[in-house]
């Protein structure tokens, strides 16, 4: 079934593309591709015909139930559309990854971009995962969770909270809340949500978020701005508009002829557009950029620390992850988290800064002095399979459990275990 673009829509994109519009249209007659990207920290490649712009993302031949796959569940790939996935090369071309960085996702949720920089980031890095509606928080920790890093923390703050983070963040992505135009192919919803005054709206909202974050930017910071929109006034426009305010440098990034993708150069802005009439891919539209303004950095303050957890439940707790000398146990309530040992007090001053909704990775509850595994900790990349009883769930038995059926399993066992499907844990443990 064709699609009914807005007549505006319609009379500015055949401007736009002149002859090509008639491939723009027969390519939004065609079904979307069906594209992941898996976790290289819990499988291996390859899985289906590579994403050409990254090293972790695959174009699948059909699309499964995904909602039914315990892969899923478990964090070995994430759902995500071919084009954003160039985000990966602005990362790769325009960031020291050797380095141990601040990196801020300011519009994070559902989690494609966080998940993402969590697999190019290095152990040491800090990534805070930001957004602003309180449920789609809850969402977005979920998916940080199934990750299973943890130097990460998700936050549930407003862009101009940030402003006293002066000169913190080493890079920020900014994936803004746009008018979706590149979406339509995707979502049938979005062309009857589409106007000429949600644009404009969308538009001032971008450029609200770009100044209430920028002084949290340090100097030479790089900040990532991708929308999946199409139109110039929030893309090239914006990108002038902070440019005529602030002190910016625009970074170039190689592209590969055979991607189709367009080089946009406007003023001194330079941006990346995806056309799905010429990409593998959605609608999409990225820019690169460095900070050439001077800006103060703010000191970190721990002030008051993270209560720790006693040595004896550390103790107790050692053997539960492979690199336990690295990590911290902080005590939430009764709740225990791992923290990296680098980042504490990274962690402890942002948490006084920030509405935090998780951090680290939750291990366990205390209870009465007895250890209740959590979720979160049988999801860890660090995790030492080799401390739990394993009980491995058929496909059957495992799509049983996500219907919340309930299953009669470990029979006669006694404790907790660790519930995987071919060796990969993607629940919580069992008693």
């Amino acid at each position: 079934m064709s699609i009914s673009f807005p007549i505006a829509f319609e009379t500015r994109m055949k401007s736009t593309l002149g002859p090509a519009w008639n491939d723009f249209v027969s390519a939004h007659d065609q079904p979307s591709l069906v594209s992941i990207r898996i976790n290289p920290d819990k499988d291996k490649l390859p899985v289906g015909i590579k994403i050409p712009w990254s090293d972790y993302g695959f174009y699948l031949p059909t699309r499964p139930v995904f909602t039914l796959d315990p892969a899923l569940h478990a964090g070995k790939y994430y759902v995500q559309e071919a084009s954003s996935m160039f985000f990966e090369q602005a990362i790769n071309q325009t960031t020291d990854l050797t380095q141990s960085l601040r990196v801020l996702d300011l519009c994070a949720a559902p989690g494609g971009k966080s998940t993402h920089l969590l697999s190019l980031l290095n152990q040491n890095s800090l990534l805070i995962s930001n957004e602003v509606i309180r449920s789609r928080a809850q969402i977005l920790s979920e998916n940080i969770q199934k990750w299973g890093h943890s130097n990460a923390l998700v936050t549930n703050s407003d862009p101009a909270v940030f402003q006293k983070l002066k000169g913190y963040f080493d890079v920020i992505v900014v994936d803004a809340p746009c008018s979706g135009e590149g979406l339509f192919r995707k979502d049938n919803q979005a062309t009857s949500e589409w106007s000429e005054e949600n644009i404009a709206l969308c538009s001032q909202r971008q450029r609200r978020i770009l100044s209430d974050v920028w002084p949290s930017l340090k100097q030479h910071g790089i900040l990532i701005y991708s929308t999946c929109t199409y139109n110039e006034q929030e893309n090239e426009v914006n990108l002038k508009w902070l440019a005529e305010n602030q002190g910016i440098e625009f970074i170039e990034l190689n592209t590969e002829p055979v991607w189709n993708i367009e080089k946009i150069t406007s003023g001194k802005a330079i941006g990346y557009r995806f056309f799905p009439h010429k990409v593998a891919g959605e609608g999409f539209f990225i820019s690169a950029l460095r900070k050439v303004d001077s800006e103060p950095e703010i000191r970190i303050r721990p002030g008051r620390n993270f209560s720790e957890a006693s040595k004896k439940v550390t103790e107790q707790l050692q053997s539960w992850s492979n690199n336990s000398e690295n990590l911290k146990i902080i005590k939430q309530e009764d709740l225990l988290i791992q923290i990296p040992n680098e980042l504490y007090d990274e962690m402890a001053f942002i948490s006084t800064q920030l509405h935090v909704v998780s951090k680290g990775t939750a291990v366990a509850q205390l209870k009465h002095e007895k250890l209740i595994p959590e979720h979160a900790k049988a999801l860890a990349i660090d995790l030492n399979h080799n401390n739990f009883a394993v009980i491995e769930l058929s496909l059957e038995q495992s799509i049983s459990y996500l219907r919340k059926d309930n299953l009669l399993v470990g029979s006669g066992q006694r404790g907790f275990a660790l519930v995987t499907h071919q060796g990969t844990p993607w629940d919580g443990s069992i008693n």
